[in-house]
């Protein structure tokens, strides 16, 4: 029998190496390559050899297909993420921070899909432990009770002994927590190791393919909140999701960086309580800031993530340097665009802003990238500099340019129209978008500004 060798794989890429580099030739990544022991070619690949050579290509218009029935999760915030359900034969990845809820999000939809035969597989918690977390989210239940009988649960590591469950109990879903801790007996190396998690995620994809059955895997992530393991898993599986939050705020966000299925411009938000995630369906209401008095600094922006409106609060505090280097920091709004928009409201505004501290938050803990954001970062900035309070019922939508200019954003009508649900009664946007917009069609006071300088006098002259 052939000995086992000693390889280097690069953590990134998974570039194979039979020595140590210090920088990936693949990749370009510096101090990235891990040893492993790989022992010879698996049975399983020369398996998936043999079932490859019956494979012979097609001219593209004798290729046919029906539509696809997506499987609906039941989880509204959920299917929003994934286009519309779960893909059958589909392979998803599920990543987060510790303790975030990834496996109590994929329980509880677990919980909630009737009438399909499920496999729950846990390689971290035993049967006694899912169950106990299954109790405690049927107390959010209204009959209180939790249905086993098309769910089931097993707690195991061995990838081929997971493979004789799901072939003597043929479920309709799988999910796999964590693909970290599944391993293989034909790699010789440790659990979690590059070789283990790329062997193990395809032949999860081989199954998933010919089975037509969708499996779901959890993924754990690094210290810089990158998915662990070889960057080629994130391309072997369909959709990739990513579960963020706050530890410090109730809300947790769903994002999906790669869907071959659907937009990865939607997002899903969900509130951690005792009893579990629950799925928050307007947004907005909770994360505006209820002040019962006016304060300076605070102006409410109408962003839109994929095809939801969303408004948010920006506050924003502005106050004399104490120090010789002016201090500059932002949370949930990158630095860089800051740093902009001080320049230009001080060479377009005169406000001698560079000899002052300005620090913006955006309320909830949410990062917003929408451009759209930027008129109300900068009404705040000016409102916290003059000391002057911006109404609450004032919101704005509408992006800056570089010469001072109020540019338009995309869908500009459907955020107006959920400002006037909302109750605000001003909106402020760009002349470009006012074009386009029926004034007595909302039943909100639609103001159109063309230069920074006009939605300043607007507000504080």
């Amino acid at each position: 029998m052939p000995k086992p060798k000693t390889y280097y794989f690069c953590r990134e890429c998974g570039y194979q190496s039979s020595s140590w580099l210090g920088r990936c030739p693949e990749c370009g990544k510096w101090n990235t390559f891990d040893e492993e022991i790989v022992a010879p070619a698996s049975t399983t690949a020369a398996t998936r050899r043999k079932s490859s050579q019956g494979s012979a290509p097609k001219l593209l218009h004798e290729v046919t297909y029906s539509e696809t029935q997506r499987i609906p999760t039941l989880c509204a915030e959920l299917d929003r993420v994934l286009g519309g359900g779960i893909v059958p034969g589909s392979l998803l990845l599920l990543g987060g921070e510790p303790g975030i809820g990834k496996s109590t999000l994929l329980l509880q939809t677990a919980l909630a899909m009737r009438g399909l035969r499920l496999l729950y597989v846990s390689g971290e918690e035993s049967e006694e432990q899912i169950k106990m977390r299954a109790d405690r989210l049927a107390s959010s239940r209204e009959d209180g009770a939790v249905r086993t009988n098309d769910l089931y649960v097993v707690s195991e590591a061995s990838m081929e002994r997971i493979f004789e469950h799901i072939n003597a109990l043929h479920p309709q879903l799988v999910i796999i927590d964590s693909i970290q801790t599944v391993t293989t007996e034909h790699i010789e190396s440790g659990a979690g190791s590059i070789s283990q998690i790329r062997e193990c995620t395809t032949q999860f994809q081989h199954y998933a393919k010919e089975n037509g059955v969708p499996v779901l895997l959890v993924g754990h992530i690094t210290k810089d909140g990158t998915l662990a393991g070889p960057k080629v898993m994130e391309h072997i599986v369909d959709a990739v999701l990513q579960f963020e939050g706050d530890r410090n705020y109730g809300f947790r966000i769903l994002r999906a960086h790669k869907n071959r299925f659907g937009s990865t411009a939607e997002i899903g938000i969900f509130e951690m309580r005792g009893t579990g995630l629950r799925e928050v369906a307007n947004p907005s209401e909770l994360l505006l800031g209820h002040r019962d008095e006016q304060l300076s600094g605070a102006a409410v922006a109408a962003t839109l993530e994929g095809i939801r409106p969303m408004f948010v609060e920006v506050q924003a505090l502005v106050s004399t340097a104490v120090y010789g280097t002016p201090q500059r920091n932002a949370n949930g709004f990158e630095m860089r665009r800051l740093s902009m928009l001080l320049a230009v409201l001080e060479k377009r505004c005169g406000f001698k802003l560079g000899a002052k501290d300005v620090f913006l938050n955006i309320a909830g803990g949410l990062r917003v990238n929408d451009p759209a954001i930027d008129l109300a970062v900068a009404c705040s900035v000016l409102s916290s500099n003059v000391d002057i309070a911006i109404p609450p019922r004032w919101c704005f939508a509408a992006e800056m340019g570089l010469s001072g200019e109020v540019r338009p954003v995309v869908r500009v009508e459907q955020r107006v129209a959920e400002a006037a649900r909302l109750g605000f009664e001003r909106i402020f946007i760009s002349k470009y978008d006012a074009k386009q917009i029926s004034r007595q069609k909302y039943p909100i006071e639609i103001l159109p500004v063309s230069v920074i300088e006009e939605a300043f006098r607007a507000l504080f002259a």
